[in-house]
C-alpha cells in the first residue's frame, strides 16, 4: 500500500505555513457582526479552533460560531447580519455550496477557503494549498488554520497580536517536530490491539486535536479511533474500556482540574494500554515541540499524522486511498455524493 503522497503533504507543512503566513492579515470580517464558520470534518475542526481563537483573544467580546455546514446548509438560521466562512478544501461538496448559496440568498456576507483551482461562489474567495493527492487530507488543515489566523488577526487588531507573535513560530517547530523519534510502541499499541476501541483525548483546543487526529487514523490506517474530551472520557464511556483499550493522552496545556492524570489512573486499574503525548523533553511516547498555546494545534496534530503513516504500513492500509483500493468500499463509496 502507498502513502507516498500522505508523507510528502506532512512533510511540507512547514513551507506552506510559511508562505500563507507570509502574505498578512486580512481584513474582511467585522467584530461587530456574527461570525459563523462552517465546514464538514477535518475543515469543521479548523472552524472549531478559529472560533476558539475569536473567543480567547477577544476576551470573550466576539463569540465566533463553529456549525457544521450539514446543518446550517438544512436547518439553521442565516441572517443579513450574518458573516458566514466556509472551509472547504476540495471546494465541491455539496453542503459546504449549499451554505454559500443561502447565505448570499440572505444577504450575508460569505467568505470561501478553498484549496487552489476550486471556484466556491462566495464575495472572498482566499485560496491555501493545491488539491491533495492523498485523501486523507493534512496539509489543506494547517493551511486552512493559516488563513483563518489572518482572518481573525483582521478583524481582532490588537487583539490578535499574541496569535500573531505565535504563528511566527509554527514553521520551525515543525521542522523540529518532524526530526524527532517516533516512538515504535505508539504505532504496536495501535497496531497489536486491533480492532479493540482506541481513543485520543485531550483539553481545550487539545480536544480538537484529538478528534482530528483520530478522523487521520480512521482514514488512513482503517482502525476506528475516537477522539474524546478528557472530562466527557471519565463520565459513562469507561463502562467499554477493558485491557484490550489502547488510549492516547495529550498532557494539557493548562491547568485540568488532574483529570488527564485521573483519567490515565482509571484506565492503567481496567488494564488499558495508556500512551502520553506531550512536548518534546517530557516522558510522553508521542512528542512534538513547545509552541505557544494558541498555535498548539499545529505542531499537536503532527505526530499523530507521522503515526498514521507508520501503522498504516504496518496494517497494509493506505492514507492515499483511504480504502478505495478495494472492494466494496470503492463501488459504495463511488455511489455516495459527498
Amino acid at each position: 500500500m502507498t502513502s507516498e503522497a500522505f508523507d510528502g503533504y506532512v512533510a511540507g507543512q512547514a513551507e506552506a505555513v510559511r508562505r500563507l503566513s507570509d502574505e498578512g492579515d486580512l481584513a474582511v470580517l467585522d467584530a461587530r457582526r456574527p461570525v459563523v464558520l462552517t465546514g464538514i470534518g477535518t475543515s469543521l475542526h479548523a472552524c472549531r479552533i478559529a472560533a476558539a481563537w475569536t473567543r480567547m483573544l477577544s476576551g470573550g467580546r466576539v463569540r465566533a460560531h463553529a456549525v457544521d455546514a450539514h446543518d446550517l446548509a438544512l436547518s439553521e438560521e442565516i441572517t443579513s447580519q450574518d458573516q458566514i466562512v466556509v472551509v472547504s478544501h476540495r471546494g465541491t461538496k455539496q453542503r459546504p455550496n449549499e451554505v454559500l448559496a443561502r447565505a448570499a440568498a440572505a444577504g450575508a456576507r460569505t467568505v470561501a477557503i478553498s484549496g487552489e483551482g476550486a471556484l466556491p461562489e462566495a464575495e472572498t474567495v482566499i485560496p491555501t494549498v493545491p488539491q491533495e493527492k492523498a485523501s486523507t487530507h493534512t496539509i489543506s488543515y494547517l493551511a486552512s488554520l493559516t488563513v483563518l489566523a489572518r482572518l481573525i488577526r483582521g478583524m481582532l487588531g490588537t487583539d490578535a497580536e499574541p496569535l500573531r507573535h505565535a504563528l511566527t513560530t509554527v514553521p520551525d517547530a515543525l521542522l523540529r517536530t518532524l526530526e524527532l523519534p517516533l516512538n515504535q510502541a505508539a504505532v504496536d499499541a495501535l497496531v497489536e490491539n486491533h480492532p479493540a476501541p482506541a481513543f485520543i483525548a485531550g483539553t481545550g483546543l487539545d480536544q480538537i486535536t484529538a478528534q482530528e487526529a483520530a478522523l487521520k487514523l480512521k482514514e488512513g490506517t482503517y482502525r476506528w479511533v475516537e477522539g474524546l474530551h478528557t472530562e466527557f472520557a471519565l463520565h459513562g464511556t469507561p463502562a467499554v474500556y477493558s485491557d484490550r483499550t489502547t488510549a492516547y493522552l495529550l498532557r494539557p496545556a493548562n491547568e485540568d482540574g488532574g483529570r488527564t492524570e485521573e483519567l490515565a489512573a482509571l484506565l492503567d486499574r481496567i488494564g488499558a494500554t495508556v500512551l502520553f503525548a506531550g512536548e518534546r523533553g517530557s516522558d510522553a511516547t508521542l512528542t512534538f515541540e513547545p509552541v505557544p498555546l494558541h498555535v498548539r494545534p499545529f505542531v499537536t496534530i503532527l505526530p499523530f499524522q507521522r503515526l498514521v503513516s507508520a501503522a498504516a504500513a504496518a496494517r497494509g492500509a493506505s492514507p492515499d486511498l483511504t480504502h478505495m483500493e478495494a472492494e466494496p468500499w470503492y463501488t459504495a463509496m463511488r455511489e455516495l455524493q459527498l
